[in-house]
């Protein structure tokens, strides 16, 4: 998947989308998975987007031909309990709950849920249960956003269900 990166990312990224995930998944036919949005924490990306990323890549990918055999392009929004893949969305969604999950167990556990609190030495710092835990960047197997009512008022717009709605 590198590979693959490395040849889509930049147009992706000049088209003002951020690349979340690449992925290939199926077992009777290939399906390359892109996943993108908007940088930071500026609302997810429409149908008309995933249209222009896809015409994007389907154009990258025939001239590069990284993949051998059929494939099928899907291009989507990565949805509000979006995947948290790099080390700037955790603090791009500090404050917001998520679900981390470690590749070997830490103190016993690999399953983290609590609050996002940031980035500190190449660590993830979440709050869990009262407690401040800093779980390595580099033992992360897969982190996601947890679909909350803050969460989706904070995408969405919507203030109705903000405790701090004037």
């Amino acid at each position: 998947m590198a590979k693959i990166v490395e040849i889509i990312e930049p147009s992706i990224n000049a088209l003002g989308f951020e690349l979340v995930r690449v992925s290939m998944t199926g077992q009777d036919h290939n399906i390359l998975q892109i996943m993108a949005d908007r940088p930071g924490a500026k609302g997810s990306i429409n149908v008309e987007d995933c249209a222009q990323i896809s015409r994007t890549v389907s154009a990258l990918m025939d001239v590069e031909d990284p993949i051998s055999g059929a494939y099928h392009l899907e291009v989507s929004s990565p949805g509000i309990d979006r995947p948290l893949t790099r080390a700037a969305h955790f603090d791009v969604w500090k404050g917001f709950e998520a679900k981390v999950e470690l590749v070997m167990a830490k103190d016993g556990r690999r399953r983290f849920s609590g609050v996002l609190d940031g980035i500190e030495d190449n660590a993830v710092a979440l709050i869990v249960d009262g407690e401040r835990v800093l779980l390595p960047l580099a033992d992360i197997a897969k982190a996601k956003l947890v679909l909350t009512d803050e969460l989706i008022a904070h995408v969405t717009g919507d203030r109705r269900n903000d405790d701090n709605a004037e």
